[in-house]
C-alpha cells in the first residue's frame, strides 16, 4: 500500500458527474481514472459526514445512490471528542469559513485519524498550494500531521 487516504465528498460526487461544461467533464475523467486505475494502491477510507452529505436532501437525487455505492465497502473515520477542538481552531486561524464545518471536519478527520493524504476536488479551502503552509503551520500546533492535500490528477504522477 502506499498509504492512507481520506475521501471527501467532491470525490464520489465528479466520479458520477453529469454536467457537461469543460471543468466538470476534465474533474469526471480525471477521478474515474484515479479510482478504477490506481485506488488499489492505497488504504481507503471516507466518513460519515462524507455519507450524510450524499444521503442529503441537498444532494443531486440522480447520482445520490451511485454515489453512496462507490464508498459502501470503505471504512468510516470516527469522531472523536477533539474534533470539535480541531474545527474551532481551523476557524479562529481562518484556514476555513465560519459558516460552514464541512470542510474543517474533514481536513481534521484526516489528521485525526493519520492519513497520508486528503484527496479532494476543493481548491479553494483545502487543496489549495497557498493555504499548505498556513495548515501545515496550525496542525503543527494542534499536534497534529499534516495529511498531503491532493486532487486525483495528482496522485496519477507521471502516469500521466
Amino acid at each position: 500500500m502506499s498509504g492512507k487516504i481520506y475521501f471527501e465528498t467532491t470525490i464520489p460526487s465528479f466520479y458520477h458527474e453529469t454536467r457537461k461544461d469543460i471543468e466538470s467533464l476534465s474533474r469526471h475523467y480525471w477521478t474515474r481514472k484515479w479510482w478504477d486505475e490506481h485506488r488499489h494502491d492505497y488504504e481507503l477510507f471516507t466518513s460519515l459526514a462524507v455519507l450524510q452529505e450524499l444521503d442529503s436532501p441537498a444532494y443531486p437525487s440522480a447520482k445520490r445512490e451511485k454515489s453512496l455505492h462507490l464508498l459502501r465497502d470503505l471504512p468510516v473515520l470516527g469522531e472523536t471528542a477533539r474534533i470539535g477542538e480541531i474545527i474551532r481552531a481551523y476557524q479562529r486561524h481562518k484556514l476555513m469559513p465560519q459558516s460552514h464545518t464541512g470542510d474543517a471536519l474533514h481536513l481534521a478527520l484526516a489528521s485525526v485519524h493519520g492519513c497520508d493524504f486528503l484527496l479532494t476536488w476543493n481548491c479553494v479551502h483545502l487543496a489549495n498550494p497557498n493555504k499548505l503552509d498556513h495548515i501545515r503551520h496550525v496542525n503543527e500546533r494542534l499536534g497534529l500531521p499534516m495529511p498531503m492535500l491532493l486532487t486525483p490528477v495528482n496522485l496519477l504522477g507521471t502516469r500521466l
